[in-house]
């Protein structure tokens, strides 16, 4: 662990938010103690870095990530724009990443970061190549690259078992979609706490999606509809309009189109906030011939 290279963000953002090293240390610790950490003289307690954390508006995991990667920065620049790709299913941006940075001894030293490229190796493995077993077989190294034991498993090792759903669900194997997300259901609810509260999200919109397919049409919107509550309590509009299509859809199939429609215009309004125009015109055409 480069506690130094610690000390150094710590004192970044401490400066950045514009506090002193007493502003900083009230209630934690003291001005002295602070001034030490930030030299990387001594390295603070584990309940004295998550104090830290807090005042300084970071996960306490940012910290520990440092430590062990000291240029974590870029790391983490390169895991957004893998997540923003993959998000936007832009598999020749994963490609080119993928490509660079396996020979970066910053990932390829380091399990964790390797991680990253693997499990997107895997995606693009399934999604451009259409090679379901050997996308699969990616998708599992990636999870046992930093999985210590069978119980405790980190969000990302969840993100990348909803990845393996996802495939099962892209190749209609819709039980063995259902069991991989009430693992990563599980495996999520054991986590004390969660960084990335879209995980919540994406889990249930996946399940709610599977169930349709198997026309459990009650249970699908009830997914969703828990989906939609987490959004609005974490202040979230991810997937937000898509959750409310989905009942939309639901009703549609359930032969409800009154409340189909209603739950669509809700659809319609957040997607033409978030100036998505592929939905808005698919939601529009579809209402038009109702």
């Amino acid at each position: 662990m480069d506690f130094s290279a610690v000390g150094k963000k710590i004192r970044e953002l401490r400066k950045l938010m514009e506090m002193s090293q007493e502003d900083l240390a009230e209630g934690i610790c003291t001005q002295a103690q602070i001034s030490k950490i930030e030299k990387g003289d001594v390295y603070p307690f584990a309940s004295t870095l998550y104090l830290i954390s807090q005042k300084l508006g970071v996960d306490v995991n940012y910290f520990f990530d440092i430590g062990m990667t000291p240029r974590i920065d870029y790391v983490q620049e390169v895991a957004n724009q893998l997540k923003f790709a993959r998000r936007n299913s832009d598999y020749d941006t994963m490609k080119q990443i993928i490509h660079i940075e396996e020979k970066n001894p910053l990932f390829s030293h380091n399990n964790r970061n390797m991680q990253l490229l693997v499990w997107h190796k895997g995606i693009v493995e399934h999604a451009v190549n259409h090679d379901k077993a050997g996308a699969l077989c990616l998708l599992e190294e990636a999870i046992y690259m930093t999985k210590a034991n069978s119980k405790a498993w980190s969000e990302r090792e969840i993100e990348i078992l909803l990845s393996i759903g996802a495939i099962h669900f892209e190749e209609k194997e819709y039980e063995k979609t259902m069991d991989v997300c009430i693992s990563a259901k599980e495996h999520l609810q054991l986590l004390p706490y969660v960084n990335d509260h879209t995980i919540f999200i994406r889990l249930y919109y996946n399940i709610a999606r599977t169930f349709t397919r198997v026309k459990k049409y009650r249970e699908s919107t009830n997914y969703c509809k828990e989906a939609i509550r987490n959004c609005i309590q974490k202040d979230n509009l991810y997937l937000l309009g898509e959750l409310h299509y989905h009942i939309g859809y639901n009703c549609e199939l359930m032969g409800k189109i009154p409340e189909a429609m209603n739950y669509m215009k809700r659809a319609l309004t957040i997607f033409e906030l978030q100036e998505d125009e592929k939905y808005m015109k698919f939601i529009n055409d579809k209402l038009s011939k109702w």
